[in-house]
């Protein structure tokens, strides 16, 4: 089967993920332990594996990691080299790309960015209008929120 996956790439092979009914492009990885909802979509070669869940109106694509028991759901985009682990949340309209690392029970949500090579782990959670960036670390319970911006 095609699928356009609204890339820019046009329609490519694909198929409905068993555990969910999702789209998974032929060149994408998704483990039949993780769930593609109906309406999220994996591409690239992206890598959904573990028990992880993608759902809603999400999308995972490039070469992005989404592993472990982590969720990506809503409107959220998971792509770059990005990688998602542990038991971390990225929902809403939330944006995680580029090197960018999102861990143990962190979430990403609102409208927040986490890009570059920043690393979100511990129980951080970025929300808002919030952007991480370039080298920065936010860890263990901290909150950024709002309009504020982490660069390292």
């Amino acid at each position: 089967m095609m699928f356009d996956f609204e890339d820019g790439n046009g329609p490519v092979a694909a198929h409905k993920h068993a555990n969910g009914g999702g789209w998974v492009a032929d060149t994408a990885y998704v483990a039949d332990t993780a769930y593609v909802g109906d309406d999220a979509c994996v591409s690239g070669n992206a890598l959904v594996s573990g028990y992880a869940w993608v759902y809603g109106n999400a999308k995972v694509y490039d070469n992005a990691k989404v592993s472990g028991y982590a969720w990506v759901y809503g409107n959220a985009r998971v792509y770059g080299n990005a990688r998602v682990f542990g038991n971390a949340l990225i929902c809403d309209a939330a944006q995680v790309y580029g090197g960018a690392w999102v861990a143990d029970y962190a979430g990403v949500y609102g409208y927040a960015w986490v890009y570059g090579n920043a690393l979100v782990y511990g129980d951080a959670h970025i929300c808002g209008n919030a952007r991480v960036f370039g080298c920065a670390l936010v860890c263990g319970d901290t909150l950024v929120n709002g309009d504020t911006k982490v660069s390292g």
